[in-house]
């Protein structure tokens, strides 16, 4: 199944949408309800509504930012 989680679950208070996903709390509480299609649809408008949120989801781990900075050192 589909999903555009990423695991950074906080909604943005402003749009209702999750920092991480840009899903509404509804969208996500039933996304193993809704059909392929339905899905799709969602999916599409994700990037648009990333746009909209204040703050930008973290996208990089803090794991993944130290391996990152000893590999540059």
């Amino acid at each position: 199944m589909q999903t555009p989680c990423i695991l950074v679950c906080s909604i943005d208070m402003k749009t209702g949408y999750c920092f991480g996903c840009g899903r509404t709390r509804e969208e996500i509480g039933e996304w193993t309800l809704y059909s392929n299609e339905q899905r799709s649809q969602i999916m599409e408008a994700l990037p648009a509504r990333l746009e909209g949120v204040e703050r930008k989801p973290r996208r990089e781990t803090l794991r993944k930012r130290l391996a990152r900075e000893r590999s540059t050192v």
